[in-house]
């Protein structure tokens, strides 16, 4: 019967170890391997907590963007803009809501080519019930206190920049 690994036993701290004896210390490997098992997690904690009600963390932040916006309807290409995800994806996000009555679609008036997303009623307390959920849990965060979340926050914001997520200013 295989040995359990001890919760002590951190795997990344040992491949950071066996990466510095083959090829030398890169710290981004460990800070970039554990990100993305960080990423895992979260993901997977928060799309547990917004399973119950036929969502996503995906289908989760675009209903909350529709009810950013002033009239809880968005072209469906400034979702795309605002989650910065590709357009297939935003079509199947929309349409898997669409199916789930969270929102509606209809074409776009001032563009004719283009189509609305809108949030329904039932949308709209889905997405508060939800929202209410993942507050109580800290989104995933619970380990960190408002001040080691601000500072991830800020610790990640250079890449971000770096990489064109937005323009500082």
């Amino acid at each position: 019967m295989p040995k359990p690994l001890s919760l002590t036993f951190d795997p990344i701290a040992r491949a950071d170890e066996l990466w510095k004896q083959r090829w030398g210390s890169v710290p981004s490997m460990a800070a970039i391997t554990s990100i993305m098992r960080a990423h895992q997690i979260l993901l997977a904690e928060v799309d547990a907590v917004v399973k119950p009600y036929g969502l996503t963390f995906a289908r989760y932040e675009a209903l909350v963007l529709l009810t950013f916006s002033k009239a809880g309807e968005l072209p469906m290409s400034k979702i795309g803009e605002r989650l910065m995800v590709h357009p297939t994806s935003v079509t199947n996000t929309v349409d898997r809501l669409v199916r789930s009555g969270l929102v509606a679609k209809r074409p776009n008036p001032n563009d004719g080519r283009g189509t609305l997303a809108s949030i329904t009623d039932r949308g709209r307390e889905v997405c508060e019930a939800a929202t209410r959920d993942l507050m109580a849990m800290d989104f995933g965060l619970g380990a960190y206190d408002d001040e080691e979340c601000d500072e991830i926050f800020a610790l990640l914001r250079p890449l971000r920049v770096a990489a064109g997520d937005f323009k500082e200013g």
